[in-house]
């Protein structure tokens, strides 16, 4: 098996566009601004949601293994893209912004 493609939340902008595939109830209680929702679940039903980019599309989920396992898939489909070590716990503890449906919290 190939190496899985990572990239670091510091290695990211603020502005990043992500594809977060964590559950709804996750997703409401915090996520990243201008990231797109897609649940792992549904990735490969939804693929023509996955945003248009000239660099690799950042993939994120709560710690970073189903983010790991969605970018395996989507790297072996023929899409550019790269897992984010350490999900959205790391960009919280990074003081990365957060949006919410209420108070912002990684769950």
């Amino acid at each position: 098996m190939s190496a899985i493609p990572t990239t670091t939340v510091s290695e990211l902008p603020d502005d990043a566009v992500l594809v977060d595939v964590r559950e709804a109830d996750e997703w409401a209680a915090g996520h990243a601004p201008g990231a797109v929702h897609i649940p792992l679940g549904e990735l490969p039903g939804r693929l023509g949601e996955l945003p248009e980019t000239d660099d690799a599309v950042a993939v994120v989920c709560r710690s970073g293994g189903r983010s790991a396992r969605a970018v395996q898939w989507l790297a072996h489909q023929g899409y550019d893209v790269v897992n984010v070590e350490g999900g959205m716990l790391e960009w919280q503890r990074a003081g990365k912004r957060l949006a919410a449906d209420g108070e912002p919290n990684i769950v």
